[in-house]
């Protein structure tokens, strides 16, 4: 923000002032969009890596990728100086009860999405993602009794459709993608009722977890039954590169979130599932006729559901 006119009664002082702060709201958004740019794109490809250690069983993957993440995230929070806030969280038993419920919500999130990328169903993952919005505006009205807007009506009802079309002619049920998305809305849902950032917040769901992980691998090595450290080198630090994979896009989200609206972000959101489908077509999933109806209905939906959400936004930014 400049400084209103005539602040000091000289007006030269008042444009340098405004063009000072209208360059720092340029590089500020040019760095929110550059972080959220990341962000997506490195949960686009995320299949990949699950790819790279498919030969390690999910169970054990999931417990690498909370184990890792504590460390990873204790040197953000200490770089970010938020430790602060992690005392403010685990001095409120309410707080640590809504985070050990998102802890669990997201821990059976990830599970499925690696179980589900080592088993040639990434597709079905992108899906999940794609709807994943639509899912938000269902809860809304379900259980906020909030109203739908036309556009959102269409969406929700193309997604129902292209799901039920799967369904029936495609002889799948995509459990997977309604799980994720449901799963993922309700972590959503369970973390706004409570004032934490995005860092400190998983910081203290992977430690909440961590306990539970590191007992499982510690089982899974005494008795040769993991992959880590008896699989190579290579294998070993693929695992340990768990942790900044699951940090790091979400500390990128968190800056790019402070710097732009929702409307862009609700617009650069989908780059991850685009990027999801074209890594699972890349590896050979086959993308029958039922798949194009049901990801051409999502498609149509998720066109509909961000025009909307732009033309709301920018009515509400109108004087």
């Amino acid at each position: 923000m400049g400084l209103p006119a005539r602040a000091h009664g000289e007006y030269g002082i008042v444009r340098l002032t405004g063009t000072a702060h209208d360059a720092d709201d340029r590089l500020s958004n040019r760095d929110g969009v550059l972080s959220a740019l990341v962000a997506y794109v490195l949960w686009g490809v995320f299949p990949v890596y699950f790819k790279l250690v498919q030969a390690v069983p999910p169970t054990e993957v999931l417990t690498h990728r909370i184990i890792w993440a504590v460390p990873f995230g204790a040197l953000i929070l200490q770089s970010r100086r938020q430790w602060p806030e992690v005392r403010r969280a685990f001095a409120s038993p309410t707080t640590l009860f809504w985070l050990a419920l998102a802890a669990l919500a997201i821990s059976v999130n990830w599970f499925i999405y690696i179980w589900a990328v080592q088993q040639e169903e990434v597709l079905q993952a992108s899906l999940g993602y794609y709807i994943n919005p639509l899912v938000y505006v269902l809860v809304g009205v379900l259980f906020l009794k909030e109203r739908l807007r036309r556009p959102q009506v269409i969406s929700v009802l193309l997604a129902a459709i292209g799901v039920s079309y799967l369904t029936i002619r495609g002889g799948q049920f995509p459990w997977v993608a309604i799980s994720l998305a449901l799963l993922f809305t309700l972590y959503g849902v369970i973390r706004k009722q409570v004032a934490v950032g995005a860092m400190p917040g998983l910081f203290i769901e992977t430690l909440l977890l961590f306990p539970f992980a590191l007992g499982w691998l510690g089982w899974l090595m005494l008795s040769d039954l993991a992959e880590f450290g008896h699989s190579g080198l290579s294998m070993s630090l693929l695992l340990v590169l768990a942790g900044p994979l699951t940090v790091v896009p979400l500390l990128l989200f968190a800056i790019a979130a402070r710097r732009l609206t929702l409307t862009v972000i609700g617009f650069m959101q989908f780059i991850a599932p685009t990027l999801q489908f074209i890594v699972g077509i890349f590896y050979g999933e086959v993308l029958t006729t039922a798949h194009l109806v049901c990801f051409g209905c999502i498609w149509t939906a998720v066109a509909i559901f961000s025009v909307d959400a732009f033309y709301q936004q920018k009515n509400r930014a109108s004087p």
